[in-house]
């Protein structure tokens, strides 16, 4: 058995000694497991004991509330938004790289350096040059104090509140070598979002209908940048530590022996990806070979970055005006190249949405032949002047799809034809919605063969109709036993059904059926939102069945009245004016409602017991969710808020509050517990 796994039993903690004993061992044991899973990526325990430690600290933090620390592994899930977002003064200047394209300026910068040393040969360390944002994280005590962003070099925004959401970033900095951590340390390093990470946020905005971020850079530097960090907390950031700007009481000989010691101090670095280089050709060869391997590589990069790795060398290099003289940026070149734009076909989303795609004549682009190429819009193709016929320009990066830059005007010959998006569905014949901006064209009937799968999915999934064992490799294994070919069909499949297909055995088959059966008791806010209505995302889903009662209206309102209720537009309630006037999908709903779907309104208020307070959660539940409990609340005629304020009634703390407990005790809310809530009612 592990020696840093702690079994507590948390209710036979009487004493705030016992307690703060007990509270140490956890710490102490799930920051070391950090370290191990975050860092060195060698965990050695599972997630379930991870989460029981995490737990047992969260209810003993509760009980004990003098035993909460803002370094705590329990607070690193965000804390109260701000209006903006602050400045600081980096301690010493964030400069830039300078940045080179060619072979031979990486030897001119090597013959450079080798003259103003006086030496033969120098040692470098090369590193990937990752593709996110660059920060500032500022220890003291071995505790965080302040992390901001580059800027301007000089001064950067203070995202404190968001890199501590980040589960790589430790709180506290703590010995896991022979060598203790600085009174004072400053480091340098890289936000990121990785490429899996940043291609399941958007599809999860897609299906609450929000605008995609356009690559991982974008999507990891909004995320630093928000002002309420518990959006921030829900984001996969990641990050790698590249250097260490301040250590005090400490001298290091070389870039390599701070990379090292960086991670016995329980940061995160690269250093398994990063080499030592004796010489120009080494550093050559292995930017080739980062080209070569960057697609299978789980981020993004775009060069390589070079640095002497002596520390005396850079000191005695020095710095030009806006970058060192001892490190370059050596960029790998574009991936592009022209080809001709054969035909424009139309795909077809989960949600329904149709996106236009660019059938080319084969082309190698780094490598990989590329035939697809996204073209995005009806919007972006009459921006760019893009014409079926035209030599176009291709960029390929990473594992995003490549696309469409623009066309070569030049070599048209009056021949090519301009595009538009289809009126009516290319797989059902439904007709499609187009929005005014020409920036999303979608098929509004829920039965079109070709949505089936992902909608399937959607409606079974956590938020929607939450049905237990229903992922996508089930749902795509109905479907081509063709036991599934629509919603309804789900609320008819028998034990018999399943059984017969591979991989389901009586127990699981009756466990489906059972999910199944348990979901015709999802409330309508959560039917709203797996049918997969555009631009209904869980919020907008939520405020229309606090104005209407049952489905049935919903189906029947105008867009005069929708457009009346605060936060609907005219783009959402002409949406679902739209997809309520398909007659397939009218008939749908009725037939879900004939099988058993009760769609129970939680939003109609019962019986007001609640009404005149207002309520604040913070911490974990044991018996609902935090957005349930809110329901609850509205339902009674409460009021549920998100921040704490002298007319707050009631904050219901649960295991792993944080500031807004803290909060409360200042301003003498009172403070109640789950099961005190739930006797209210």
């Amino acid at each position: 058995m592990d020696r840093h796994l702690v079994f507590i039993d948390v209710d036979k903690i009487d004493t705030l000694k016992r307690a703060k004993d007990a509270v140490k061992k956890l710490r102490d044991a799930i920051e070391y497991h950090n370290y191990r899973y975050y860092v060195i990526d060698n965990p050695v325990i599972s997630d379930s004991e991870y989460d029981n430690m995490l737990i047992a600290l969260r209810k003993l933090e509760e009980r004990f509330p003098e035993l909460q620390s803002p370094t705590s592994p329990t607070q690193q899930v965000g804390g109260e938004p701000r209006d903006s977002m602050a400045l600081v003064e980096h301690p010493i200047p964030m400069v830039s790289l300078k940045t080179i394209y060619e072979e031979d300026e990486v030897r001119k910068f090597d013959q450079t350096c080798r003259e103003e040393l006086g030496v033969a040969s120098i040692e470098y360390v090369a590193e990937l040059k990752y593709d996110g944002l660059a920060v500032e994280i500022v220890y003291e005590d071995s505790r965080i104090k302040v992390a901001s962003t580059r800027g301007d070099g000089t001064t950067g925004e203070d995202i404190t509140v968001n890199i501590k959401t980040i589960k790589e970033v430790p709180l506290k900095i703590k010995k896991f070598g022979s060598t203790p951590p600085p009174d004072r340390l400053v480091v340098r390093g890289e936000v990121y979002m990785s490429i899996e990470g940043f291609n399941e946020l958007n599809e999860q905005r897609e299906s609450e209908g929000k605008s995609l971020f356009a690559n991982p850079r974008n999507a990891a530097a909004g995320a630093l940048r928000q002002l309420d960090p518990t959006i921030t907390a829900k984001r996969p950031l990641q990050i790698f530590v590249y250097g260490v700007a301040i250590a005090e009481g400490y001298v290091f000989e070389t870039h390599w022996e701070t990379l090292e010691m960086l991670r016995k101090w329980g940061l995160k670095t690269n250093i398994e990806m990063s080499r030592k280089c004796d010489g120009i050709d080494e550093l050559l060869a292995y930017h080739q070979q980062m080209q070569e391997e960057r697609d299978g590589l789980p981020y993004e990069i775009d060069g390589v970055v070079f640095k002497v790795n002596n520390l005396a060398y850079q000191e005695q290099l020095g710095m030009r005006s806006r970058d060192p003289r001892w490190a370059v940026a050596y960029k790998f070149k574009p991936r592009q190249a022209t080809t001709i734009l054969q035909d424009i076909i139309v795909q077809i989303g989960r949600t329904g949405k149709l996106t236009p795609v660019a059938v080319l004549e084969p082309v190698q682009i780094g490598g990989i032949e590329v035939t697809r190429a996204s073209l995005h819009n009806q919007s972006e193709i009459e921006r760019k002047d893009i014409r079926i016929g035209d030599t176009v320009l291709v960029e390929r990066a990473g594992d995003v799809i490549p696309q469409v830059v623009k066309p070569i005007k030049d070599l048209r010959d009056g021949g090519e034809k301009k595009f538009k998006m289809p009126k009516k569905c290319p797989s059902c014949k439904t007709l499609t919605h187009t929005s005014e901006d020409k920036k999303l064209t979608r098929c509004l009937n829920i039965d079109c063969p070709a949505q089936l799968r992902r909608s399937v999915g959607h409606f079974a999934s956590k938020m929607g109709m939450d049905i237990e064992g229903l992922g996508p490799k089930r749902v795509n294994q109905l479907i081509d036993a063709g036991v599934v070919d629509s919603f309804l069909s789900l609320y008819t499949i028998t034990v018999d059904e399943l059984m017969e297909l591979e991989r389901f055995g009586e127990s699981s088959a009756q466990n489906l059926i059972d999910q199944i059966e348990q979901s015709k008791k999802k409330p309508l806010n959560r039917f709203l939102y797996a049918l997969g209505i555009p631009l209904i995302g869980t919020q907008t889903a939520k405020i229309l069945t606090e104005h209407y009662d049952t489905i049935y209206e919903i189906m029947d309102a105008k867009m005069e009245e929708l457009e009346r209720i605060d936060t609907i537009g005219p783009e959402v309630a002409k949406s679902i004016v739209d997809f309520f006037s398909e007659k397939k999908n009218r008939k749908l709903i009725k037939s879900l409602d004939q099988a058993g779907l009760e769609m129970p309104n939680k939003s109609i208020v019962r019986e007001g017991k609640l009404e005149g307070f207002s309520f604040v959660f913070t911490g974990a539940l044991e018996t609902m969710s935090r957005r349930e409990a809110q329901d609850l609340v509205e339902s009674h005629g409460g009021k549920a808020t998100s921040s704490v304020s002298g007319n707050t009634d009631y904050v219901v703390a649960g295991p792993g509050a944080g500031s807004k407990f803290e909060k409360a005790k200042k301003l003498g809310v009172t403070i109640i517990s789950e099961n005190e809530f739930l006797q209210m009612l």
